[in-house]
């Protein structure tokens, strides 16, 4: 029997989502606008960077801070924060008059974002009972695979009708509206057993650690791996981990909570998405460049030639969510995943030099979004659903920032191998991106395979069902 859900509950998931959809467009739109905002601010190709790099390394190094915060201060509370730290960045950033500010504002926008994206779901799940947790966050992952979809090509609309500042006007009307309905759709949920203050010294020490590796991740190809800079961030966040571990296993209230990793499904999942990670993004940049760069498709044609497989995703996500709460997460992930690294081995043995978007591109992109649409919302249902509700915000930070690293750190080895090929073989660099985003998602399959607990989470529990409005 399926278990009833309030309807208010499914309009806060709206709320939630819509949020969510703002965050992924935003910076997936950004890249669209790197030649506007070069032209209008006079901005070196190192200024433009940090546009980007800045964003990234921001929300990589709070999604901890936030979600313990969200957990313990509220989660509408700190979602409500987020969405007008976000506001005040988006507004700062159309308004910019030097690249500086433009990249200061960016830190401010991720600084909402990063409090965002980990109390989004967290603020709504718990009106959801197990067996409808999956269908819930598929459908909040369905609206960020349509962020991305739609990102570019809104961007590049926007660009052409209104001006690249447009792209930070926007969400400003939409972060209102999902502010309005938040505080009357949303009951404010935390964990109601924290007491006591945050480590005082674990969380600056975790956070900077945090930020001192995702630093020398985003910024070593633009200054180069044996830059004295980058081998100094990179040792110094290394040598600190260790401390915030200890400290985390030796204080009450830590940056990290490490009993969530007592939970066979959650540190499973955060592994194995943080290996599909290493080559998710990377192959998006792969596709983009092989459809701009090799094949001579304008922005705007790339970004509807990449459109498919996201339109796929999001379609899929709802319906896989249901069918993760039926049967379990085990098979649904490693199917996805397969596929994923089967889209890309298409690309490996059919791409050319000579445009095949229709006889080769357009069905691995197919295929890759069967497989985003069976695996990117489940991983985040799957590693949360054997936690307590009282973690949700704390535990989905925790797989985030794991993601943020392994998405740097997979785009700066994607590069790499991009770049260490001859100029005379055009095809080459992408043959060895292809090669390492495939190995990405074998990898992350063969960890799901071994290590996922198999069943659904009520199943797990010993659990036929709950009663209505009653939440484990």
């Amino acid at each position: 029997m399926v278990e009833p859900v309030e309807r208010r509950s499914w309009l806060a998931l709206g709320a939630a989502t819509a949020a969510a959809f703002m965050v992924v467009v935003d910076v997936s739109i950004v890249n669209v606008a790197f030649p506007s905002i070069q032209r209008s601010l006079d901005a070196s190709n190192a200024a433009l960077s940090w546009i980007v790099s800045g964003y990234s390394i921001t929300v990589g190094s709070f999604l901890l801070l936030s979600g313990r915060l969200a957990d313990r201060q509220g989660r509408r509370k700190m979602f409500n924060l987020g969405l007008v730290i976000f506001a005040i960045g988006s507004l700062l950033s159309g308004v910019a008059p030097r690249v500086e500010i433009l990249i200061a504002a960016r830190v401010v926008q991720a600084m909402g974002g990063s409090l965002i994206m980990p109390s989004s779901l967290a603020m709504v799940l718990p009106e959801f009972p197990v067996s409808r947790r999956s269908a819930a966050i598929g459908m909040w992952g369905a609206m960020g695979a349509l962020g991305a979809a739609f990102g570019p090509s809104i961007g590049a609309l926007l660009i052409e009708g209104l001006g690249w500042r447009w792209i930070f006007y926007v969400n400003l009307p939409i972060a209102a509206l999902v502010f309005a309905a938040t505080a009357r759709l949303v009951r404010e949920s935390r964990d109601e057993e924290a007491e006591g203050r945050l480590d005082v010294v674990g969380v600056p020490i975790g956070t900077l650690a945090l930020a001192l590796v995702m630093v020398a991740i985003v910024q070593g190809e633009g200054w180069g791996y044996g830059d004295y800079r980058i081998i100094v961030f990179a040792l110094l966040g290394v040598v600190l981990l260790p401390f915030v571990i200890w400290r985390s296993r030796s204080h009450p209230n830590p940056l990290l909570d490490l009993s969530l990793f007592s939970h066979r499904s959650f540190w499973a999942a955060t592994a194995s998405f943080g290996l599909y990670a290493l080559g998710f993004v990377p192959g998006f940049l792969m596709s983009s460049l092989l459809l701009q760069d090799l094949w001579g498709l304008t922005v705007l044609e790339a970004g509807l030639g990449l459109t498919p497989g996201p339109i796929i995703a999001s379609a899929l996500s709802v319906p896989i969510g249901r069918l993760a709460d039926r049967w379990g997460h085990r098979w649904l992930l490693t199917s996805g995943v397969v596929l994923c690294g089967l889209s890309y081995l298409l690309l490996l043995v059919g791409a050319g030099e000579s445009s095949a978007y229709f006889s080769v591109f357009l069905p691995a992109n197919v295929i890759l979004g069967i497989g985003v649409g069976l695996s990117i919302a489940t991983f985040v249902s799957a590693a949360l659903s054997d936690v307590p509700p009282a973690r949700f915000a704390i535990a989905n930070a925790t797989t985030r920032t794991v993601q943020q690293v392994c998405f740097a750190l997979g785009i700066a080895v994607v590069i790499a191998l991009f770049n260490s090929v001859p100029s005379g073989d055009p095809l080459g660099g992408f043959q060895r991106a292809w090669i390492w985003v495939i190995a990405t998602y074998a990898a992350s399959a063969i960890v799901i395979v071994v290590a996922f607990p198999s069943g659904t989470a009520l199943v797990r529990r010993g659990l036929r069902g709950s009663r209505p409005g009653v939440r484990p």
